[in-house]
């Protein structure tokens, strides 16, 4: 029963990490898209470049930080929860 119950941490521990690290894509695709929209700004109106340029690697920072929190997550799931579940499974 106990390797059954260690099994099922691992796993756990395995899907939970890959569901997690599944979280890089929203970052990717919203900032692939803000860039397209601040280059088509700019093309339209060039004396707005700095404006523009500006909002959009601060709305690029902010959406990266979901991309981080999901990576550690993932990492933590991977390299320190197994280990914290199998020393309490015995």
């Amino acid at each position: 029963m106990e390797i059954l119950a260690k099994g099922i941490a691992l796993a756990g521990c395995g899907i939970g990490a890959g569901l997690a690290l599944i979280a890089g894509i929203g970052p990717g695709i919203g900032e692939g898209n803000a860039v397209a929209k601040a280059l088509e700004a700019i093309g339209r109106q060039p004396e707005c470049k700095g404006d523009v340029t500006s909002t959009m690697i601060l709305g690029c920072a902010i959406a990266e930080t979901t991309g981080i929190y999901g990576f550690v997550t993932g990492m933590l799931l991977i390299f320190v929860a197994p280990g914290m579940f199998l020393n309490r499974l015995g």
